[in-house]
This record gives C-alpha cells, sequence and structure tokens, in this order.
C-alpha cells in the first residue's frame, strides 16, 4: 500500500506545486482543466487551472493536487485538519526540506529531538498547508 496525500487548491496549484518542486526536486506533472472532456464550457482561466498535479516524494509516492472549480460549485476550505508527514533518510535532509518549504509560513515547533527520540518539527506553509517533518534517529 502506498499513502499519497492529495490537496485542493484555489487557483493556484500550479504556483504551489512549483515551490514544492523546487524543494523535492523530480518531475513536476501538470494536466489542465481544459485537456478533460466536458471542460469545453469553462471560462479561459478556468481551463488553464490544474485538473491534476503531482511530484514525487519518495519511493513510488506522490504529492498531488488540483483546483477547485468555482463554475462547478468546487469550495475550497483551508485548516488545520490535515497534515502532510515527511520521513526524510536523514537529519540534514530533514533541516533541508523544513528550512524550504516553511519560508514564508508559520512555525509551530521548530526542528528539534522529542521525547519520543525523533528529530521532528511542523508548520504551515506560505500557501496554508500543514507539514510534519519527522526523522526517526537511529
Amino acid at each position: 500500500m502506498k499513502l499519497n496525500p492529495y490537496l485542493n487548491f484555489d487557483g493556484n496549484a500550479e504556483e504551489v506545486f512549483r515551490f514544492y518542486n523546487a524543494v523535492f526536486g523530480g518531475e513536476l506533472y501538470i494536466q489542465r482543466m481544459g485537456e478533460a472532456p466536458g471542460m469545453e464550457n469553462l471560462t479561459e482561466e478556468e481551463k488553464n487551472l490544474a485538473l491534476h498535479v503531482a511530484i514525487p516524494v519518495g519511493d513510488g509516492q506522490f504529492l498531488m493536487a488540483s483546483d477547485c472549480i468555482k463554475s462547478q460549485g468546487h469550495v475550497l476550505t483551508n485548516g488545520n485538519n490535515n497534515y502532510i508527514s515527511v520521513s526524510p533518510d536523514s537529519r540534514e535532509e530533514a533541516e533541508r526540506i523544513f528550512n524550504g518549504l516553511s519560508a514564508g509560513g508559520t512555525i509551530e515547533m521548530p526542528l528539534a529531538d522529542m521525547f519520543w527520540g525523533d528529530y521532528f518539527g511542523s508548520f504551515k506553509d506560505k500557501f496554508g498547508t500543514c507539514w510534519m517533518i519527522n526523522y526517526a534517529n537511529n
């Protein structure tokens, strides 16, 4: 089984994923709303929104998203009810990812050694997505 977090955005999924891609690397995949059947009646702006965007974030795992289409009744509600938890392979990688993704965001818990033995930190990035970075000290 693989767990692939899927996010929704209010028209800026491409911008968000270009930012995430700068941190994680890999190939950025973008499919636009206008490429899907039945989307001919969307506005030009809506046709350019992301139907599906994805980047690889591990061995066979992906972070994925799409934009909400207001004309179709989709409504985005940002909140802290979802976190993306990343488990890097080293403390250095944990720091790189934490520092990269938290830039311009709000740090909830700085990276630190925790009572359960891991190196952990959490934050909300500048786009409102909540992240947890957890390196398991060995």
